[in-house]
């Protein structure tokens, strides 16, 4: 059978992390930001628009806003046959949840990619595809580079902190919101790997995942969809990602991104006036 993939987008968070470290969003939310001169959830879905084992993206947005987003983007997005749907309240599972219910029965596979990793590139995502043919479950996945501790909060560790003769002057404007924590160990990072988006699987596998939610020890440190397909006792299979498919959560990510995408957006109009100049030679 031919690989038909249906997308997902989940765009319904509220981005907290996002909006409380802004100074100004310009009333945007942080999937409308702009980058390099298309809003982010724009350019998650180009990454997948001339795919062709692609047959459906399902952008699945706040469902309070889903009007208001309609009346914004509606007409473009129906350009590109791109569907929104009204995601999940609360959680990101619920959002996919709600999507997966209107995947298309033709639909073999189901990839589900972060709106807010824009950068992702057509070679992951064919490199994702060509796993998931073989395979029932696939991600991307890097090495992690840094060291990593495990810690514990520790209220008395509070007033061991020297104290900073400056905070009775500013308080703690500008201090990052981090609680007092002890070291515990040292964790030996080899074993270890940061996951990113599209994670791509079987539909049948994923849509019983999503069946086995009442199973879920605690929903809410669901953090992807692997999750809940290891849950099931299957295998989940990792894949090289990619260190510039960068997830939006800060401002600051916002300018990692931009770099990334103005350079991205260099090389294609550098290879455009490549082929425009051969193309010449040939007349």
């Amino acid at each position: 059978m031919t690989m038909q993939v249906a997308v997902i987008i989940p765009a319904a968070g509220s981005g907290t992390r996002f909006n409380d470290a802004a100074v100004t969003l310009g009333g945007k939310s942080k999937i409308e930001q702009d980058l390099a001169g298309k809003p982010v959830f724009l350019r998650a879905i180009e990454i997948f628009l001339h795919n062709p084992r692609v047959a459906q993206i399902i952008l699945a947005v706040n469902p309070g806003e889903i009007s208001d987003f309609q009346v914004r983007w509606g007409d473009k997005l129906a350009f590109h046959n791109v569907k929104i749907v009204p995601g999940g309240k609360k959680e990101r599972w619920e959002t996919v949840l709600k999507a997966l219910e209107t995947v298309t029965d033709d639909c073999t596979h189901v990839a589900v990619h972060d709106a807010a990793r824009p950068l992702a590139s057509a070679a992951l995502v064919n490199r994702m595809f060509d796993a998931a043919a073989r395979v029932d479950a696939v991600i991307p996945a890097v090495p992690v580079t840094a060291t990593l501790k495990k810690v514990t909060t520790d209220d008395e560790a509070a007033g061991t902190q020297p104290a900073d003769p400056l905070d009775a002057i500013f308080g703690n404007a500008g201090k990052p919101d981090m609680s007092p924590a002890r070291v515990l160990e040292t964790i030996d990072r080899r074993d270890f790997v940061e996951v990113q988006t599209p994670q791509v699987f079987a539909v049948d596998l994923l849509r019983r995942a999503y069946a086995n939610l009442a199973n879920a020890a605690e929903t809410t440190l669901i953090t992807d969809d692997a999750m809940l397909v290891e849950q099931l006792g299957e295998t989940v299979w990792v894949v090289d990602g990619e260190s510039t498919n960068v997830k939006i959560t800060r401002p600051d990510d916002m300018k990692t991104a931009e770099a990334l995408a103005t350079v991205t957006e260099h090389e294609k109009s550098a290879g455009l006036g490549a082929k425009r100049l051969f193309a010449d030679n040939d007349d």
